[in-house]
């Protein structure tokens, strides 16, 4: 099966040079309680390293302290339920969210996400999100084509059984790209399904795979966190305005570049403090 790879030329422009800081978009990174804000802060940091005008983190009360004690750039938002993220979503310039990354899977996580889709605003959803998709077909209806889906191989299997059984453990790349573009479809968002081979389907059948092998292979790049600073990108690549399908390929792009700019001893702090020599790079 011939499908297109993702490389440097196929991305769209990232070198947005003029305008205010909401020219850029604002992202509403989600986040869960005390001692599980890492995964959230790591995802809010790569969103404003890749581009985006601004960036809050939306906190519950009990993870407040903890959360103003590790950032200074991106901002802080107390949210103790969905109601408080109703109200703050009454600021359209806010047009971007991203949820999932250390959410937690108890009723206020769920809450989030059933607000963050009712939204309608562009969003990734990835980790404890995905989760609560899988639990609750209530949440799967809300999922819409704003809407960029992250899940690893157990996280597809949990949002999509029947067609993760059909694949198999090790699907080859041919099967794995069926299967995206199949869960795609199902869903009406585009679907990035994370591996060595990252295959991203939009609803009507694009497809596009980026292979991590020969000189992209970045091995390095299976440390925690990691798959939260994609997360992050993506958020704030869809707040720059990027359309979701060419969000998630920019972002995975990048995502791998910064690994192999780095090099051996990454960990996930790492990714965000790249970014700005990978697209240095690509500017010139």
């Amino acid at each position: 099966m011939t499908m297109p790879t993702i490389t440097r030329e196929d991305l769209p422009d990232l070198g947005k040079r003029s305008g205010h800081k909401f020219d850029h978009g604002h992202v509403l990174v989600l986040s869960g309680g005390p001692g599980r804000t890492g995964a959230a802060r790591l995802a809010a940091r790569a969103a404003l390293r890749v581009g985006a005008g601004l960036v809050t983190l939306g906190v519950s009360p009990s993870a407040q302290l903890e959360v103003s004690m590790q950032v200074t750039a991106v901002m802080l938002h107390r949210l103790k339920d969905a109601g408080d993220l109703i109200a703050l979503l009454e600021d359209k310039r806010l047009n971007a969210l991203c949820a999932g990354p250390g959410l937690g899977l108890d009723h206020r996580a769920a809450d989030l996400v059933r607000t963050v889709l009712d939204s309608g605003r562009a969003c990734v959803l990835d980790a404890d999100a995905l989760t609560l998709i899988a639990r609750d077909p209530a949440l799967r209806e809300r999922l819409h084509d704003s809407c960029v889906l992250t899940p690893h191989g157990g996280e597809f299997a949990r949002l999509f059984p029947d067609i993760a059984a059909a694949c198999g453990d090790d699907p080859a790349i041919g099967t794995k790209v069926t299967a995206t573009r199949d869960a795609a479809a199902r869903v009406g968002a585009v679907v990035l399904f994370k591996g060595v081979d990252t295959v991203i389907a939009s609803p009507d059948g694009d497809c596009a795979v980026h292979s991590a092998r020969g000189d992209r292979s970045a091995p390095w790049l299976a440390t925690a966190g990691a798959g939260d600073v994609l997360a992050g990108i993506i958020g704030g690549l869809l707040a720059r305005g990027f359309k979701p399908s060419d969000a998630a390929r920019a972002a995975t792009w990048l995502h791998v570049s910064c690994a192999i700019n780095f090099g051996p001893g990454l960990i996930a702090e790492d990714l965000p403090d790249v970014l700005p020599a990978v697209l240095r790079d690509l500017a010139s």
